[in-house]
C-alpha cells in the first residue's frame, strides 16, 4: 500500500493520500508522554486528557471533511461510482495500519456511498482479487507486482499507464459487466422490448450524469 495516494480513478485522476498526522502528530506524541508523567486523575492529567481529546476530535473532523468534499467531487463527474468491495479492517492490521487508520478508508466508503444515495448516482462494490494483476486492456494476467511498482506495463500487448490507474480500469470493467448482468435480468423478468428496457435503466442509473463515470481504487 502505498502512503502518497488515497485512490484512483479510471480517468487517470490520483487523489493523493492526506496525511492528517503529520501537522500534529509530534504535539500529539509530547502530550501523551507528558500525560503518562502525571499523576492519573490529577488535575494536570485532567486537563492534557482534555486537550489530547480534542486534539484528536480535529483530525477527526477534518478527515471527515477531505471525505465528504471528495465524494461530492467524484459525483460531480460521474453517473455511476464503483468501488473494490475490501477489508479495511483488516488492511489496518497489517502493515501501515497506522497509515490506513489515518487517512479513513472505510469511512471513505460509507460516505461516498451515502453521498452518492442523496445525489442519484450508482453505486456498487466490485470483486477485489486481482485487480492489480490483470491488464485493462488485453485482460492478460500480468503477476503479482512488488509495491514499489508503480507502472503497469503489459508484456501481451504493450498498454502501460499508472499501475493503480490500471486497477481503476479492471474496477470499471467489472462494474460494467456486473450492471450489464443486472440490466439482463431486468429485461428477462419485465419481458417486453429489451432495447427499450435496457435504455430506460440505464437512464436511470446515470441520471445525474455530468461527464465521464468515476470508477475508484484505493491507491495500493
Amino acid at each position: 500500500m502505498g502512503l502518497d495516494k488515497f485512490l484512483a480513478t479510471s480517468e487517470g485522476e490520483l487523489i493523493k493520500r492526506p496525511r492528517f498526522f503529520n501537522s500534529l502528530h509530534r504535539q500529539m506524541k509530547l502530550l501523551q508522554r507528558r500525560l503518562q508523567k502525571k499523576q492519573i486523575g490529577s488535575n494536570n492529567w485532567q486537563k492534557l486528557s482534555k486537550i489530547i481529546a480534542r486534539l484528536h476530535e480535529t483530525i477527526a473532523n477534518t478527515r471527515k471533511d477531505f471525505h465528504f468534499k471528495l465524494a461530492h467531487h467524484l459525483c460531480d463527474q460521474a453517473g455511476m461510482i464503483f468501488v473494490e468491495d475490501l477489508n479495511f479492517q483488516a488492511w489496518a492490521k497489517r502493515m501501515l495500519g497506522k497509515h490506513t487508520l489515518d487517512a479513513g478508508f472505510g469511512q471513505f466508503v460509507t460516505i461516498l456511498q451515502w453521498v452518492c444515495w442523496k445525489r442519484g448516482v450508482y453505486f456498487g462494490k466490485v470483486n477485489k482479487d486481482y485487480t492489480s494483476q490483470i491488464c485493462p486492456n488485453c485482460n492478460a494476467h500480468t503477476g503479482k507486482k512488488k509495491l514499489s511498482f508503480r507502472v503497469h506495463s503489459c508484456p501481451e500487448c504493450g498498454y502501460m499507464t499508472h499501475r493503480d490507474v490500471a486497477s481503476a480500469l479492471i474496477v470499471r470493467n467489472r462494474g460494467v459487466s456486473e450492471v450489464g448482468r443486472i440490466l439482463d435480468v431486468k429485461e428477462v423478468a419485465w419481458g417486453g422490448g429489451l432495447t427499450g428496457t435496457r435504455n430506460g435503466l440505464v437512464k436511470s442509473l446515470r441520471n445525474r450524469k455530468k461527464g465521464g463515470e468515476a470508477w475508484i481504487y484505493p491507491a495500493s
